[in-house]
């Protein structure tokens, strides 16, 4: 598993037909890396049509774009090798910002004829002319994953379909403060738990590594490493939880024990 949920995806065979020509076209917009990683995938390893719409997307996209996103430590070897064998080599100074895609052939006008109502989670809203949530097709709620409402992702990374959430953390619009809160969230898969611990840039965040450590639905290999970082007051709390992983809790038993040893 990589910091890009959805590239994850397509490698893994989950991408129907539909949503993989979507992506080719641009029309599936995650953020600017992600996107272009998914393109370099879909050239290199699918054999339909697929691969020719994506090639025609790559050309049509600046070369000084592709340069800066290729100038980035974070940037694989297969997709710099992909542009070098095309002429393009790495800028001098990488793209630091990668919240926008690169490009986003799907029109707001568009989205907004398609998508219009999200799921309340206590009683469906229905209203007429609009779609809910559980009646929408896996494209269109891959498309409201990426480019909908706050309240709209809450809903949709809590999706059984993996896909899904992987999309709601590929989204452009996802902030600090909803990552955070996912980060919270005891009823998402733990994939989505993984991706948030993978992102070096969300994981700068003392609040969200907080929220990893004490969510009892993540990993313990995650919340292990994690445990160093955390106040003597977080860790004293984890070391009488009953809710986090047996192993986390007598670690942090551990470290509250060390800590009262050196004060004596």
């Amino acid at each position: 598993m990589s910091a890009l949920p959805l590239l994850d995806c397509f490698i893994r065979g989950e991408v129907d037909a539909e949503v993989a020509m979507l992506a080719a076209q641009g029309a599936l917009a995650p953020r600017a890396d992600e996107q272009l990683a998914i393109l370099v995938y879909l050239v290199t390893n699918d054999e339909t049509q697929v691969a020719t719409v994506a090639g025609q997307t790559i050309a049509a996209l600046p070369v000084e774009a592709i340069a800066g996103l290729i100038a980035r430590s974070d940037c694989s070897d297969k997709v710099r090798a992909f542009f070098a064998a095309r002429g393009i080599m790495p800028a001098k100074v990488a793209t630091e910002d990668v919240e926008a895609p690169l490009v986003d052939t799907d029109s707001e006008a568009v989205l907004e004829a398609e998508i219009l109502e999200a799921e309340i989670p206590e009683a469906e809203a229905v209203v007429p002319g609009r779609v809910p949530l559980s009646a929408m097709t896996v494209p269109q709620r891959l498309k409201l994953a990426m480019k909908g409402s706050r309240e709209q992702r809450a809903v949709l990374v809590r999706d059984p379909n993996r896909m899904i959430a992987a999309a709601v953390m590929s989204s452009p619009k996802l902030s600090q403060i909803e990552v955070e809160a996912i980060a919270r969230m005891t009823n998402v898969a733990e994939d989505v738990l993984r991706t948030i611990a993978m992102n070096r840039s969300w994981m700068r965040k003392l609040a969200v590594a907080t929220a990893l450590v004490r969510n009892p639905k993540t990993p313990a290999a995650i919340s292990l490493h994690l445990l160093p970082r955390m106040s003597q007051r977080d860790v004293k709390n984890l070391s009488i939880d009953r809710n986090v992983p047996e192993s986390l809790r007598l670690n942090a038993k551990k470290m509250m024990q060390k800590q009262q040893d050196r004060q004596k």
